[in-house]
């Protein structure tokens, strides 16, 4: 695997909780379409079972707290999320400064 390549499954794939994080910071996000709107939003399709292991972790640590969305089961980020994706936006804007 080339060095792009690898850097960007590992920042994709890798790291999907950056962008579930992400998209539940807004707005509630329905579980069955968080695949489509990181597909639409980032350009990438994750596996299925891989978001649902994301999820299930992010609930478990208190990253996302599960909601009734028009009669869904959905997700939002909570402070303790919001406060971790900026941790991970300031790092990699220091990484990038850097490079």
């Amino acid at each position: 695997m080339l060095p792009f390549e690898r850097f960007k499954k590992l920042n994709t794939e890798g790291n999907l909780w950056i962008y579930v994080l992400s998209l539940g910071k807004e707005e509630e996000i329905c579980d069955e379409d968080v695949r489509r709107l990181i597909f639409e939003k980032f350009g990438f399709l994750p596996g299925n079972l891989l978001v649902k292991r994301i999820l299930y972790r992010l609930r478990r640590q208190g990253y996302i707290k599960t909601e009734r969305y028009k009669g869904k089961k959905a997700y939002s980020t909570t402070k303790e999320g919001i406060a971790e994706l900026e941790k991970t936006k300031n790092f990699c804007q220091k990484l990038l400064q850097k490079v």
